[in-house]
């Protein structure tokens, strides 16, 4: 038997990296599940370019275009026609309702959905309304408006927050 003189006693340093490998195995495993999870893409419609000299005043509005004001008092409008107030939208939610009724028996369609047979009627009916705050109002308050629009069928709610008067 072969010793070595000089007595060394000592343990040899030896890391076991066996359980590090199932660690590492699990943090993948757990990265391949979550990355599904997240969102791929968010769609935004972005407006086309028009020219920098253009008058802007000159141009008509789309007639289907729903706005929804919230004035600092708390009062709605519907393109500018009283609609009561946040804290009872029901009067705006009937309005709503009944407007994307009667665009329906119209077929008042999308801008580029008239002829898409392909996509039920329904989807295809303009049902877009923007919802206009001042910055200055709570969440809440402007939370509940976009609760009784989206609860009367429309889909886009588009916002716009400006310091109105």
């Amino acid at each position: 038997m072969a010793m070595s003189s000089g007595g060394s006693n000592r343990a040899v340093p030896y890391i076991n990296v066996t359980p590090l490998i199932d660690v590492l195995l699990v943090v993948i495993i757990i990265f391949m599940v979550v990355t599904p999870l997240k969102p791929s893409r968010f769609k935004a419609d972005i407006p086309t370019q028009r020219d920098p000299n253009e008058d802007l005043s000159k141009l008509k509005p789309n007639p289907l275009t729903l706005v929804v004001s919230i004035s600092p008092d708390l009062q709605l409008k519907l393109n500018q026609d009283p609609m009561g107030s946040v804290n009872d939208p029901s009067a705006l939610a009937a309005k709503l309702q009944q407007t994307f009724q009667q665009r329906k028996e119209q077929h008042a369609y999308k801008i580029g959905m008239e002829t898409a047979t392909n996509i039920p009627e329904d989807q295809r009916i303009e049902k877009t309304v923007f919802v206009k705050a001042p910055r200055a109002l709570h969440y809440g308050d402007v939370v509940k408006v976009i609760d009784a629009i989206k609860g009367a069928g429309a889909n886009p709610v588009g916002l716009q927050v400006d310091d109105l008067p």
